[in-house]
């Protein structure tokens, strides 16, 4: 049996939830895959499939700031984004041998892959819009991509489709396949039990800011809500009449949510977008 080593970003839960159907895909084919993230990415697939072989990576400890300074506190994490990619492809290195690997996709992880295997990069991103230095930007992520075997994005080449700008490049030096959108859900239809279902994820503090934001407004409002606050932390007192709050819900609980509720308020990333999609569902 095949195995491969499939690597997603913690950056939020979305790149680790697109990668839930492609897992599940390796597994119906006879292929093996070997996990790979860290913190909450790392942390869900190993809930969402408890029998594969699991690997922990050194954080991008990526973070956002409480105001407008997005680009200079990334500019910050910098450094440790560079050491964490050196140690990675160490560790990569080792997985390799150890485990004798077939392949490698890689979600947005700069340094998970080997010259020795084939090396699949998977990302939407093929411009990074950044305002005034998008053509740095975009200059610098197409170099790391480069460097992988095959860059996959997870949509339609044909329009109109969700990546938009940002998927569409004249980089020949690019091996670009589009896969479709990659979504684990399914659409259902089963009876309504909630107004509102709030989905939480992404970057600190921006997350638990806009929790807290939203956990004031819910007070006032009459109709039954659910809110996903995205994270596997303990759980926080909560007591607002009408409303539900859990940390996070696994694949099948979260697909049932979605399709019991009327609107989805979620902090969107673009895995959010695909699930919508896929879903037909109002947000």
């Amino acid at each position: 049996m095949k195995k491969i080593l499939i690597a997603p970003l913690n950056w939020g839960l979305g790149h680790a939830t697109r990668c839930i159907p492609i897992i599940e895909k390796m597994l119906e084919n006879s292929f093996e895959p070997i996990i790979a993230s860290d913190g909450d990415a790392l942390t869900l697939l190993q809930k969402e499939f408890p029998q594969l072989q699991s690997y922990k990576l050194p954080s991008y400890h990526i973070q956002y700031s409480k105001g407008k300074n997005l680009k200079y506190k990334l500019l910050l994490s910098t450094p440790n984004i560079i050491r964490a990619i050196q140690k990675e492809k160490k560790i990569t290195a080792t997985i390799v041998q150890k485990e004798q690997l077939s392949g490698i996709i890689s979600d947005n992880r700069f340094g998970v892959r080997n010259s020795t295997v084939p090396s699949v990069y998977i990302t939407h991103q093929l411009q990074v819009l950044s305002g005034k230095t998008t053509a740095i930007t975009t200059a610098l992520h197409q170099q790391i991509i480069a460097k992988f075997d095959e860059c996959w994005i997870p949509d339609t080449q044909q329009q109109p489709n969700l990546s938009g700008k940002l998927s569409e490049t004249h980089a020949a030096k690019l091996n670009i396949k589009f896969v479709g959108a990659l979504s684990r859900l399914k659409k259902q239809k089963l009876q309504k039990k909630y107004e509102l279902l709030i989905v939480l994820s992404g970057p600190e503090p921006q997350r638990t800011l806009l929790e807290q934001k939203l956990l004031k407004q819910l007070k006032a409002y009459t109709k039954k809500a659910l809110m996903v606050r995205g994270v596997f932390t303990e759980s926080i007192p909560v007591n607002i009449s009408n409303t539900t709050v859990v940390n996070y819900l696994l694949s099948d609980d979260l697909q049932k949510a979605i399709n019991q509720s009327n609107i989805v308020l979620a902090r969107s990333g673009y895995s959010t977008l695909l699930d919508l999609q896929k879903l037909e569902k109002k947000a």
